[in-house]
Protein backbone atom coordinates (compact mmCIF):
# COMPACT_ATOMS: atom_id res chain seq x y z
CA UNK A 1 0.00 0.00 0.00
CA UNK A 2 1.06 3.80 -0.37
CA UNK A 3 2.21 5.95 2.14
CA UNK A 4 -1.03 7.42 2.18
CA UNK A 5 -2.78 4.22 2.65
CA UNK A 6 -0.33 3.75 5.78
CA UNK A 7 -0.51 6.70 7.28
CA UNK A 8 -4.04 6.76 7.58
CA UNK A 9 -4.27 2.90 8.71
CA UNK A 10 -2.10 4.38 11.62
CA UNK A 11 -3.47 7.18 12.10
CA UNK A 12 -0.25 9.46 11.40
CA UNK A 13 0.67 12.46 8.82
CA UNK A 14 2.95 11.04 5.93
CA UNK A 15 5.78 12.89 7.01
CA UNK A 16 6.21 10.73 10.17
CA UNK A 17 5.99 7.64 8.20
CA UNK A 18 8.80 9.70 6.24
CA UNK A 19 11.04 10.20 9.55
CA UNK A 20 10.32 6.77 10.76
CA UNK A 21 11.65 5.59 7.38
CA UNK A 22 14.87 7.99 6.95
CA UNK A 23 15.71 6.97 10.88
CA UNK A 24 15.62 3.27 9.94
CA UNK A 25 12.70 2.33 12.04
CA UNK A 26 10.34 0.81 10.67
CA UNK A 27 11.78 1.24 6.49
CA UNK A 28 8.96 0.42 3.81
CA UNK A 29 9.94 -1.60 0.25
CA UNK A 30 10.20 0.38 -2.71
CA UNK A 31 8.66 0.07 -6.13
CA UNK A 32 10.29 0.35 -8.84
CA UNK A 33 9.10 4.08 -9.01
CA UNK A 34 10.68 4.89 -5.86
CA UNK A 35 7.66 5.45 -4.24
CA UNK A 36 7.15 3.17 -0.72
CA UNK A 37 5.63 0.32 -0.66
CA UNK A 38 3.63 -0.78 2.86
CA UNK A 39 2.96 -4.45 3.52
CA UNK A 40 0.96 -5.65 6.19
CA UNK A 41 4.13 -6.50 8.36
CA UNK A 42 4.71 -2.85 7.82
CA UNK A 43 1.68 -2.01 9.31
CA UNK A 44 2.47 -4.19 11.98
CA UNK A 45 5.53 -2.59 12.90
CA UNK A 46 4.44 0.93 13.10
CA UNK A 47 1.55 -0.57 15.54
CA UNK A 48 4.35 -1.62 17.97
CA UNK A 49 6.41 1.66 17.25
CA UNK A 50 3.34 3.30 18.05
CA UNK A 51 2.86 1.29 21.65
CA UNK A 52 6.23 1.79 22.24
CA UNK A 53 5.94 5.29 21.92
CA UNK A 54 2.68 5.06 24.10
CA UNK A 55 5.54 4.38 26.89
CA UNK A 56 7.47 6.37 26.67
CA UNK A 57 10.35 5.22 24.42
CA UNK A 58 12.53 7.08 22.05
CA UNK A 59 13.10 6.19 18.16
CA UNK A 60 16.61 4.71 18.63
CA UNK A 61 14.91 2.29 21.68
CA UNK A 62 12.00 1.45 19.08
CA UNK A 63 14.12 0.46 16.66
CA UNK A 64 16.43 -1.92 18.75
CA UNK A 65 12.78 -3.59 19.82
CA UNK A 66 11.82 -3.92 16.19
CA UNK A 67 15.39 -5.52 15.19
CA UNK A 68 16.03 -8.21 17.45
CA UNK A 69 19.71 -8.27 16.25
CA UNK A 70 20.73 -4.39 17.39
CA UNK A 71 23.56 -3.81 19.96
CA UNK A 72 21.89 -3.39 23.71
CA UNK A 73 18.99 -4.32 22.80
CA UNK A 74 18.14 -6.71 25.93
CA UNK A 75 20.00 -4.41 28.12
CA UNK A 76 17.81 -1.49 27.08
CA UNK A 77 14.39 -4.30 27.24
CA UNK A 78 15.07 -4.58 30.87
CA UNK A 79 16.17 -0.82 31.70
CA UNK A 80 13.02 0.00 30.35
CA UNK A 81 10.58 -2.87 32.26
CA UNK A 82 12.68 -1.09 35.23
CA UNK A 83 11.54 2.11 34.47
CA UNK A 84 7.87 0.75 34.26
CA UNK A 85 7.96 -0.68 37.03
CA UNK A 86 9.00 2.12 39.04
CA UNK A 87 6.28 4.50 37.32
CA UNK A 88 3.67 1.60 38.33
CA UNK A 89 4.99 1.96 42.25
CA UNK A 90 5.16 5.27 42.03
CA UNK A 91 1.14 5.74 40.59
CA UNK A 92 0.47 3.23 43.31
CA UNK A 93 1.73 5.34 45.69
CA UNK A 94 -0.55 8.64 44.62
CA UNK A 95 -3.56 6.60 43.51
CA UNK A 96 -3.34 5.57 48.01
CA UNK A 97 -2.29 8.93 48.38
CA UNK A 98 -5.60 10.51 46.85
CA UNK A 99 -7.79 7.83 47.64
CA UNK A 100 -7.06 8.44 51.47
CA UNK A 101 -7.42 12.39 50.95
CA UNK A 102 -11.20 11.75 49.15
CA UNK A 103 -12.32 11.06 52.80
CA UNK A 104 -9.72 12.36 55.10
CA UNK A 105 -11.69 14.06 58.09
CA UNK A 106 -8.85 16.51 58.87
CA UNK A 107 -8.94 20.43 57.95
CA UNK A 108 -5.71 20.48 56.86
CA UNK A 109 -3.93 17.82 54.97
CA UNK A 110 -0.54 18.81 57.19
CA UNK A 111 -2.50 17.88 60.22
CA UNK A 112 -3.15 14.35 59.17
CA UNK A 113 -0.09 11.96 59.37
CA UNK A 114 -1.38 9.58 56.34
CA UNK A 115 -1.55 12.80 53.91
CA UNK A 116 1.67 14.42 55.83
CA UNK A 117 3.79 11.22 54.88
CA UNK A 118 3.17 11.19 50.87
CA UNK A 119 5.73 12.42 49.47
Amino acid sequence: MRIGEAAAAIGVPEHVLRHWDAEGVVVADRLSSGHRDYTEEHLQRLRVLRACQGIGMSLPQIRQVLHRHEAGREEMLREQLLRLRRQRADLERAEAFLAHVVGCEHDLLTRCPRCSAYG
